[in-house]
């Protein structure tokens, strides 16, 4: 049994001074904090193959099971701010079509579960999203061209919105036993770049370059001037690269402050020429980094909950220090309770849009505008 006082504690996240401070379109980007969700995209497998891959790994069960209702109802019932997306090459279409997790049920005469594939959405050539090849693709948004429709869509009728941030996790690592994907070379690079950029108008994004400005780096420009404020990139959308990896090197590669880019990226240090965004997952293990990184004016993502574990056991450790963090961006698979395993969830007071963050707003996070 939950006593009321548990069931409070579980459903509502501790925030912090920032929660009482009003939002206004004075404060800048960096000066608030909003909810996202991890893998935004994400649908569970269906039961046959959830049951296969709990045969194999019932830890890799457990961790896979979380479902995202699709971005347009998460931007506007649960006010999410941050989504991410998995993509994957397939320059030649068809490649992701016939998992091969399904073809097995099919093959034993089992009920194979939803087609990933219906009317031949992923046979065409383009860029793919989905989680884990031949095992994990089930979707709200087959293709990155979807999801990024959603997403325009939902902002153009919302055109007062805070701007949506929306990682992109390129994904193109063999896993033994499973179909090997399309690497992530130069030329998929440009592909995905073009494919974000033909999404939406120029005057629809926040990129690098709006950032930077007529300043040398990224740091140059958010010590002297900082982040837009508020007022000026409402109804906008901002990328993000995910990686850390050899990835992140090839699309910073003669682009080292990414001039000409379209996503920022975690560019490891805070001194590099592209430093201005950086993904901080582990806000217990990483709090006074990413307090740090705050407090410098940089951008923070991190996660509230991870692998299902928070929302089973009703643990709000992860969560409230992810708030308490100052990260900007709080992720979670759970701005919902899911009834099966506990009240757990991750939301702002009052289903807020944002709250100011306490943090950047702390001793020490002065406005660079400002004398």
């Amino acid at each position: 049994m939950i006593v009321p006082w548990l069931l409070v504690s579980l459903v509502l996240p501790t925030v912090g001074d920032g929660a009482s401070d009003p939002i206004t379109d004075d404060l800048r980007l960096n000066q608030v904090q909003v909810i996202g969700t991890h893998n935004s995209y994400h649908l569970a497998p269906s039961p046959g193959v959830m049951a296969s891959i709990a045969t194999l790994s019932p830890r890799q069960a457990e961790a896979l099971d979380y479902s995202h209702r699709p971005l347009a109802e998460q931007f506007g019932r649960l006010r999410i701010r941050q989504i991410e997306l998995d993509v994957f090459a397939d320059p030649n279409g068809g490649l992701y079509a016939r998992p091969m997790a399904r073809a097995a049920l099919i093959e034993r005469g089992e009920d194979p579960g939803p087609d990933p594939n219906r009317n031949g959405v992923l046979d065409q050539p383009g860029p793919k999203v989905l989680h884990v090849q031949d095992i994990d693709y089930l979707t709200t948004a087959s293709t990155l061209a979807d999801a990024l429709a959603q997403v325009r869509d939902w902002s153009k009728a919302n055109p007062d919105h805070l701007p949506i941030l929306i990682l992109i996790e390129l994904k193109d690592r063999a896993v033994p036993g499973l179909s090997p994907p399309a690497p992530i070379d130069a030329e998929a690079l440009d592909t995905i770049e073009q494919t974000l950029r033909s999404a939406f108008e120029p005057e629809h994004l926040l990129t690098p370059d709006n950032v930077r400005g007529e300043f040398d780096t990224l740091p140059d420009a958010l010590q002297t001037r900082g982040w837009p404020r508020l007022a000026e990139v409402r109804g906008r959308v901002v990328f993000a690269l995910d990686n850390t990896d050899a990835i992140r090197d090839l699309y910073l590669d003669e682009h080292p402050n990414l001039a000409g880019r379209v996503m920022f990226a975690d560019a490891g240090s805070t001194d590099h020429p592209a430093a201005s965004w950086f993904k901080r997952n582990d806000p217990i293990a990483q709090f006074d980094d990413i307090q740090a990184l705050v407090r410098a004016g940089f951008l923070v993502r991190t996660r509230a909950d991870a692998n299902t574990r928070q929302a089973r056991s009703g643990d709000t450790t992860q969560r409230d220090r992810a708030f308490a963090s100052g990260a900007q961006f709080v992720s979670t698979d759970y701005p919902e309770p899911d009834p099966r395993f506990s009240p757990y969830r991750v939301t702002l007071p009052d289903q807020a849009e944002a709250i100011a963050n306490p943090v950047a707003l702390g001793r020490g996070a002065r406005d660079p505008a400002d004398p």
